[in-house]
C-alpha cells in the first residue's frame, strides 16, 4: 500500500524507543502521525515533530475512539515491559489493551495495516541456532511480560484469521538504539562500575536488533500487501557475541572490558532460589538474576531472518559496530546536557 499525505498512522508507544523513532520518521515523510500517550507521558518531541496527541490509554475506551478516527495504518509498539512480577498486571495491557485497540480499530472502516511488534522472546528457552518462523512459540515457565507478548501476538494473529484484520507481525530480538531508556542504561552503569559477569560462554550470539533496522521492517510490512498475516523475524543482518556485544559499548564508551565469567550452571541455580525467595517475599524489584536475566545473557540466541529477507524485502542498512556507536553516542550526548 502506497501512503499518502491524507493517511493517518497511529503509532502506540510512541514515547518509547521503536514508537519515536517510527513517529520521527512517518513525520518526516510528511504523514500524518498521531499517537496515543498516558497523561504523565513526555511528549515534547512529538510535539516538535508535528505529532497529534491524543491522551489516554489502551485501557480507557473512549481515549480509543479518538485515537483510532479515520487511521490508515496502525504500529502498536506500546506494551508494559519489564521481567519481574504478577503476570495480571503485563496481560492488562498487553493482552486486554491489544484487545481493546483491535475491537475499536475494526470499526472503524479506514485501517489498511495493523503492525504488531511482538517479540523473539515467545520462542522457548533454552539455546537456538538459526531457529525460524516454523518454531511453535512456548507458554510453559516464563515471565509475565514473554507470556503477554506471546498471548497478545496470538490474539492477533486470531483476529487476522477470524475477522480479516490486515495485520503483520515482526519479532524483534533485544532492540537498542538512541532513546533507550531502560535496558542500555542499566548496562552502561553496570560496565562502568565493573559490576557486569558474563554468565557463561561469552561467544554464544546475540539476538541484536537495532531500532533504525527495526524501523526499516515497519515500513515494509506497511508498504507490501503480499505479506499480510504474516510473521516475521528481525534482528540486524548478522548476529555477533555476547563478548563483541559488551566490548563494542565499553570501547565506544571508553569503560573498561568486562572479564567476570559466572559459569552458567551456577547462574541458573542462584537464579531458581532467588526467584523463589524474592516471590515468597513478595519483593516489587526483580532479583539479580532470574530466568529471563538468563536468557537474556546466557544463551546463545540465534535466530534465523531468511524469511524476512526473502518474502518481506528486509536487508538491514546498518551493521552492529555502526549502530552500537551511535547508541552509545547518544547517550554520552544525554549525560552532557
Amino acid at each position: 500500500m502506497q501512503l499518502t499525505d491524507s493517511d493517518i498512522i497511529l503509532i502506540t508507544g510512541a514515547t518509547g524507543l521503536v514508537g519515536s523513532h517510527m513517529a520521527e520518521q512517518a513525520a518526516a515523510r510528511g504523514l500524518r502521525v498521531r499517537a496515543l500517550c498516558r497523561r504523565s507521558s513526555d511528549t515534547a518531541l512529538l510535539q516538535q515533530w508535528g505529532v497529534e496527541i491524543v491522551e489516554g490509554d489502551l485501557d480507557n475506551p473512549e481515549s480509543l475512539k479518538v485515537a483510532c478516527r479515520n487511521v490508515s495504518v496502525i504500529v502498536h509498539c506500546a506494551a508494559k515491559v519489564g521481567d519481574w512480577g504478577p503476570t495480571r498486571e503485563y496481560r492488562r495491557i498487553n493482552v486486554e489493551g491489544t484487545r481493546a485497540l483491535l475491537d475499536v480499530a475494526l470499526t472503524v472502516g479506514s485501517l489498511r495495516r495493523w503492525v504488531q511488534i511482538s517479540s523473539m522472546g515467545v520462542y522457548p528457552g533454552g539455546d537456538h541456532y538459526g531457529t525460524d518462523e516454523t518454531m511453535l512459540p512456548n507458554t510453559e515457565g516464563i515471565d509475565g511480560y514473554t507470556l503477554t507478548k506471546i498471548e497478545s501476538e496470538q490474539l492477533v494473529r486470531d483476529y487476522t484469521a477470524d475477522q480479516h484484520l490486515p495485520a503483520v507481525v515482526l519479532r524483534p530480538g533485544f532492540i537498542y538504539g538512541p532513546r533507550d531508556r531502560t535496558v542500555m542504561p542499566r548496562l552502561m552503569e553496570k560496565l562502568r562500575t565493573k559490576k557486569f559477569a558474563y554468565l557463561g560462554n561469552h561467544d554464544k550470539l546475540m539476538n541484536n536488533t537495532f531500532v533504525g533496522n527495526l524501523c526499516e521492517a515497519i515500513w515494509l510490512a506497511i508498504e507490501r500487501d503480499d505479506v499480510v498475516g504474516e510473521v516475521f523475524n528481525i534482528r540486524d543482518p548478522r548476529a555477533v557475541s555476547k563478548k563483541e556485544f559488551m566490548d563494542t559499548i565499553c570501547e565506544a564508551a571508553e569503560l573498561p572490558i568486562p572479564k567476570k565469567v559466572v559459569p552458567l550452571h551456577i547462574a541458573q541455580f542462584l537464579s531458581w532460589h532467588m526467584e523463589t525467595l524474592w516471590k515468597l517475599l513478595r519483593r516489587k524489584e526483580a532479583p539479580l538474576l532470574n530466568s529471563a536475566r538468563i536468557k537474556f545473557l546466557g544463551r546463545n540466541l540465534d535466530f534465523d531472518i531468511e524469511k524476512a529477507n526473502l518474502q518481506l524485502g528486509y536487508h538491514p542498512s546498518t551493521d552492529f559496530c555502526d549502530a552500537m556507536v551511535q547508541t552509545v553516542e547518544w547517550f554520552q550526548s544525554q549525560q552532557e546536557t
